[in-house]
């Protein structure tokens, strides 16, 4: 589904990638973990197509197809999608509004606004996010576990081919990290096709969401890999001992 090949990146002078190997298989769950600094984060937003970050050497394919070379807007049409760590804050959009263009631009096509109410109302309401909150400007006043739940709203509306979540459980409360992982395995069920990337610190997670395969960075590399047993080991010695 989405195959990284020796991928280096640099932000100015400084290298922050230096030679990342990672697929991504059809309704495979991946976990990346690691210090801050190491990465994790640059990778998604490579990914995802930010500017600030360049590509020196490398490649990276979805279903085939050279990611490197699309923009932003047709890597989300390509089927990439990416939950970000700090959701921004638009205003005088609603998020409705912002997810009913997005769904059109994305499946090519016009969609009644009533009809598209029923499918965000439903959605929403798994997620355990209140109608109200769709009618106002995106993030302008949410918590911090609004924004993580709108983040995966949109996840749910677009229906990705890959999903990356950059720290989507950084400032949840156990509670509404738990809304949020059951919203994120209810949109695999519903999609089991649908590769899954977890940037995460922390364990914590990925007791709600399992990983088939826990990855380690550390200075711009992929210097272990396991099962989801690793993040047992990484949480008794922590990163410095891997």
């Amino acid at each position: 589904m989405l195959r990284i090949k020796r991928l280096e990146v640099r932000v100015g002078k400084k290298k922050i990638l230096q030679g990342v190997d990672l697929t991504v298989k059809k309704g495979e769950v991946i976990a990346i973990m690691g210090p801050n600094g190491s990465g994790k984060s640059t990778l998604a937003y490579v990914l995802a197509g930010h500017p600030r970050y360049k590509v020196s050497k490398g490649k990276v394919s979805l279903e085939g197809k050279n990611l490197l070379k699309m923009s932003p807007d047709k890597r989300s049409k390509a089927g990439l999608f990416m939950a970000f760590q700090y959701p921004v804050t638009v205003a005088g959009v609603t998020l409705s509004n912002f997810l009913r263009l997005a769904y059109e631009n994305n499946m090519n096509k016009k969609i009644a606004p009533f009809k598209f109410r029923e499918i965000l109302n439903k959605k929403a309401k798994r997620l355990k996010i209140k109608p109200e909150l769709t009618e106002r400007s995106l993030n302008e006043g949410f918590s911090g576990g609004e924004k993580k739940k709108a983040e995966i709203l949109q996840m749910a509306i677009l229906t990705p081919k890959v999903a990356i979540l950059d720290e989507t459980d950084s400032g949840l409360d156990i509670d509404a990290l738990k809304i949020v992982a059951k919203g994120v395995n209810q949109i695999r069920k519903e999609n089991p096709k649908m590769g899954v990337v977890v940037i995460t610190h922390y364990q914590r997670v990925l007791r709600y969401i399992k990983p088939d395969k826990v990855l380690v960075m550390k200075k711009g590399k992929i210097v272990k890999s396991g099962g989801k047993e690793l993040v047992k080991e990484l949480e008794k010695k922590g990163y410095e001992k891997i």
